[in-house]
């Protein structure tokens, strides 16, 4: 079993970091909220009063953090502050594994970054939401080297599911925001049909039982249905408490239109999902699950 440092412990990292404690591995952690590293304590791991403590004579450290921003100045550093990066504090050899989902570019900066300090590194970012993070069923996105990927599998292995190589370093996060464009969109049409169902008066399950089983049928449909009823899983039986945000949506839309405008794509339904989940979210909705898109379709804000 290995040493494992963990940097950002919140509703996703917390319970991927309490999965690698589980299968039997050291975990050091650190988060800014005392709660969070509260919450891994319980779990059996240790928490660290800073990052440079939790990757301290760790063989592999794991980061899940909120952007690009976080992921680079955690990596490399604070040239203004002086502030020494993990990339500094850990020891030669150690293997880095961010989750984060951010910009291509940053991940390829700091993945530079550490192979040049004779470090590996993969961004491996997931799918699968919260529910996938506490069952240990996420998918993992994985860019980087064919090394660094076989000497992560053993960790992502204990963390998720699907394990991906989508290639050299990036292609994680190119694979992340490409396939979170098409959830933002797919989930967009689902809505949309069900609001004109109402309109036309054909009742949900009904047009859930024909369009599942026909060429209508996606994930958006079958899995997170979003009006109550015909998947009781799904969060609109709930009230649309999330699994998946709406701002954590907007976001990924965000970098998969950054993405699309450096690097010449045409991407007119990803730049129109965009633009609708920044006014859903706008409205105060941000913390609402992204199938709660309906209801802003529906004029219901």
């Amino acid at each position: 079993m290995a040493t494992v440092g963990f940097i950002g412990l919140g509703n996703m990292g917390g319970p991927m970091a309490a999965n690698l404690v589980k299968a039997g591995h050291a975990v050091q952690g650190f988060d800014l909220s005392e709660d969070a590293k509260a919450r891994l304590a319980e779990a059996g791991g240790t928490p660290c009063g800073s990052a440079a403590d939790a990757v301290s004579g760790a063989e592999v450290v794991v980061t899940m953090l909120p952007a690009g921003r976080h992921v680079e100045a955690v990596y490399l550093g604070d040239a203004q502050s002086g502030e020494g990066g993990l990339i500094a504090a850990a020891a030669k050899g150690t293997l880095f594994i961010d989750s984060s989902t951010i910009d291509v570019a940053t991940a390829r900066k700091v993945a530079a970054a550490a192979e040049a300090a004779g470090m590996g590194m993969i961004d491996a970012p997931v799918s699968g939401g919260v529910g996938g993070a506490q069952a240990g069923t996420l998918t993992f996105m994985v860019g980087g080297p064919e090394a660094a990927f076989d000497q992560a599998r053993p960790f992502l292995d204990r963390m998720g599911k699907t394990i991906v190589h989508a290639g050299g370093a990036g292609n994680g996060q190119a694979a992340k925001i490409c396939n979170n464009m098409i959830l933002g969109i797919s989930m967009i049409g689902v809505s949309e049909a069900f609001v004109l169902a109402e309109k036309l008066g054909l009742d949900h399950q009904k047009l859930f039982d024909i369009s599942s089983t026909a060429s209508g049928q996606c994930w958006s449909l079958t899995t997170y249905c979003p009006v109550p009823g015909p998947v009781p899983t799904s969060p609109a039986n709930r009230d649309y408490q999330a699994g998946f945000t709406a701002d954590m949506m907007l976001k990924d839309l965000k970098l998969a239109q950054d993405a699309a405008n450096s690097s010449g794509a045409n991407t007119p339904l990803g730049a129109e999902a965009a633009q609708i989940y920044g006014l859903f979210a706008g409205e105060g909705n941000g913390g609402l699950d992204f199938s709660g898109v309906v209801k802003f379709l529906r004029g219901k804000r």
